[in-house]
């Protein structure tokens, strides 16, 4: 996805705005031996310690930049696998095996990140600068509350994630590019929208139609941006009201994202445990079918086709957050400009 050629907004956005969460992948992609992952613009190496403490560093060693995932994790840190060199979770050099006692002992000479595990994904802050303690991560319901159950879908897309947002952000797609779904067959092909702000964000929804198909979306700013929206079910679907799906989505690299959606369902008791048992054996492969119609569609997108589009009325909620995000980004950059001058005026 391409806005204006050269435009740093964009270069922004590309690649993940800075200071918020953000899931990296399913948890089980970590386990004792180190493991290289690119997001956001960067590449990250995250570990376990025996006791299951998770930690994350820039994917660098400070001696001379070989990946720190090549190497050996040592509980609470790595020793680099091409001289030795130990890197702590925090970022500190604790030891230069080929020259002891160097001015790199002891340095914080690596950028450490903040990582967290929740609802069976790995969560990272994209910290601007290095901090003590980040804003803690706040889930929607949903992924919180035990009268909920949910099932994490993974998946990796060639496009942009902004594609992804667009995708969710519009509702009205649901009626022709899903109408053979079991669950989004009903409800009428002509509609029109609104949008209610929320005190976290928005709700793009349809006016006069409700729990009938894919009726509205909110996006939602709680230090990780997140989407949720609900699709109605027949009876077959089992036992529970509405089935609730929860997005977010990560740059990888230049025209792919990582997708997690988190499938939920509010119910308790024997009937959580006969929808869990219901889905895994006939549902999820319905709803992974539904998912490949989307990315059979966006995979084939140009880069440049959101700057050759013909919006209406449906397409609000889009334009709404296209708007939000850019403005964001601009904050972003605003906050840096602001850093730099300061840092230059001390230097001077």
């Amino acid at each position: 996805m391409r806005t204006t050629a050269n435009d740093p907004v964009d270069a922004v956005l590309a690649v993940g705005l800075k200071d918020l969460w953000y899931p990296i992948c399913p948890s089980e992609f970590v386990a004792e031996r180190p493991v290289s992952l690119r997001r956001l613009g960067k590449k990250f190496v995250l570990w376990r310690e025996a006791n299951g403490a998770l930690h994350a560093l820039e994917d660098h060693c400070p001696h001379r930049g070989a990946p720190l995932s090549m190497g050996i994790a040592m509980g609470d840190r790595i020793a680099c696998g091409y001289h030795g060199v130990q890197v702590r979770f925090d970022g500190v050099v604790m030891s230069v095996p080929g020259s002891p006692g160097c001015k790199l002992e002891g340095a914080k000479a690596t950028r450490s990140y903040h990582v967290t595990e929740a609802c069976g994904a790995i969560f990272l802050f994209n910290a601007s600068s290095d901090i003590a303690e980040p804003p803690p991560l706040r889930l929607p319901e949903e992924l919180t509350s035990p009268e909920y159950s949910n099932f994490l879908c993974y998946t990796e897309w060639k496009g942009d994630y902004r594609y992804v947002l667009d995708n969710v952000m519009d509702p009205m797609h649901g009626t022709f590019l899903h109408k053979q779904s079991h669950s989004m067959a009903e409800g009428d092909n002509t509609a029109s929208f609104g949008i209610r702000e929320t005190d976290i964000g928005f709700v793009f929804e349809k006016e006069g139609q409700r729990d009938v198909n894919f009726d509205w979306t909110e996006w939602a700013d709680t230090d990780l941006h997140w989407m949720r929206l609900a699709i109605p079910y027949p009876k077959t679907g089992g036992p529970g009201g509405s089935f609730v799906i929860v997005g977010s989505y990560t740059p990888i690299v230049d025209n792919i994202a990582a997708v997690f959606h988190w499938r939920c369902r509010k119910l308790t008791g024997w009937q959580k445990d006969t929808w869990r048992f219901l889905y895994r054996n006939r549902l999820e492969a319905r709803h992974w079918n539904v998912l490949e119609q989307d990315r059979a569609v966006l995979e084939v997108m140009e880069p440049d086709a959101n700057q050759r589009e013909m919006l209406y009325q449906h397409d609000m909620g889009i334009v709404r957050l296209r708007r939000h995000m850019r403005n964001l980004a601009k904050e972003q950059l605003a906050k840096e400009e602001a850093a730099q001058e300061s840092k230059s005026a001390k230097a001077a």
